[in-house]
């Protein structure tokens, strides 16, 4: 996947329109979206040139702060919106193109989870996932032999006769998700879905996600604020802000050397991303000499885990300080950001980044501190 701005996975030159349509479930195509003025509002540009893909089993996440227009750019996708400009679309079918009656037939292909659920108070779990099928006209026979296999997936087979009230928020959401799922879709659509549970329900719900994707070979277009979420679950990600995608590519590739400033902000929550307020309080553009030099060094890969810091004391004869940092996981890849400052002058510091560069190291001067 190529990283390019207003784009996840630009394609080639030589890609053609049917190889193109085979590979990406989605695809969104120069797509803006104009809310009119009305007696109390101006107009609101929600999205502007949006160029967007998503491969087929795939996950993407799209993120974004609040009103950047994810949720506007997932209404495009269900047809519930028809943008202003441009195309969406979804398995070689433009949805905006679609009359109502259409429209109905191909969101039987897209499910849909939510942030609160949305379940029928007065109907059991069991009658809850049957609802989009019980609207399609299916049999009770067939119906039973749809929802009954779901809810083994999900976890639920033991509370097919309850009611939501009688149900814990991550219970509610595997009923979600198995409703999404009756009807056979090809991709599966989530709006903020666990951003109302607790980390170890969303932890689990995740789990499930990923392996409806993974043993169902599901698209999943994923939109979410959170970016742990994001960091382990999604293959890729694009980041909206006012409307516009202004980076994107593989979750491993912008989590690990976000470029935008937006990106920036977002990832400062991620534990170990950022440089400790202790140090960044007290960080200074120019450097004296009772100064010491403040590095951010990037571990990706095989050398995630090395010892490096040892071998460079070692090798250059320098003594580090170690301020903070996390080795972690990112999209199923480790990724660890040491931050670290240690004395000397400009000659010193190139000396312990051309070190750092041999060993397959990326590095940022952030300043100097006293």
């Amino acid at each position: 996947m190529n990283i390019a701005v207003n784009s996840i996975a630009a394609s080639p030159a030589s890609q053609t329109a049917s190889e193109s349509a085979a590979t990406d479930l989605i695809r969104i195509e120069g797509v803006s979206k104009i809310f009119p003025a009305s007696r109390n509002s101006a107009a609101v540009a929600a999205l502007d040139g949006i160029d967007l893909t998503a491969p087929r089993g795939s996950i993407t996440a799209i993120i974004g702060r609040s009103g950047a227009g994810k949720s506007t750019l997932i209404r495009l996708v269900n047809g519930l919106e028809k943008p202003t400009n441009g195309r969406v679309i979804v398995d070689g079918t433009d949805v905006a193109q679609l009359s109502e009656a259409k429209l109905r037939t191909i969101r039987r292909s897209i499910g849909m989870i939510f942030q609160h659920f949305n379940l029928l108070s007065s109907r059991t779990v069991f009658d809850n996932v049957a609802l989009p099928l019980e609207i399609a006209g299916v049999s009770r026979r067939d119906i039973e032999a749809k929802v009954t296999p779901l809810l083994d997936l999900v976890g639920l087979a033991d509370k097919r006769s309850r009611y939501p009230a009688e149900l814990s928020g991550g219970q509610k959401q595997r009923v979600g998700i198995a409703r999404a799922l009756s009807t056979e879709p090809k991709l599966l659509l989530s709006d903020e879905a666990t951003s109302a549970l607790d980390p170890e329900t969303t932890q689990s719900v995740l789990d499930l996600l990923a392996r409806i994707n993974r043993e169902l070979g599901l698209t999943i277009l994923l939109i979410t604020h959170e970016m742990e979420v994001v960091k382990g679950i999604a293959d890729n990600v694009a980041v909206i802000d006012g409307g516009r995608i202004v980076e994107a590519g593989s979750t491993f590739d912008v989590f690990s050397a976000p470029v935008h400033a937006t990106t920036k902000v977002l990832l400062s929550g991620v534990p170990g991303m950022q440089l400790p307020d202790y140090v960044a309080s007290r960080l200074s553009p120019t450097a004296s000499p009772e100064s010491a030099t403040v590095l951010r060094i990037i571990f990706t890969g095989p050398h995630a885990t090395d010892p490096i810091l040892s071998q460079l004391s070692a090798e250059l004869g320098i003594a580090v300080n170690i301020l903070g940092g996390a080795v972690d996981e990112i999209a199923g890849k480790p990724f660890g950001t040491l931050f670290v400052s240690f004395p000397g002058d400009q000659s010193r510091v190139e000396s312990v980044r051309e070190f750092l560069r041999r060993q397959g190291l990326s590095t940022e001067v952030l300043g100097h501190v006293s």
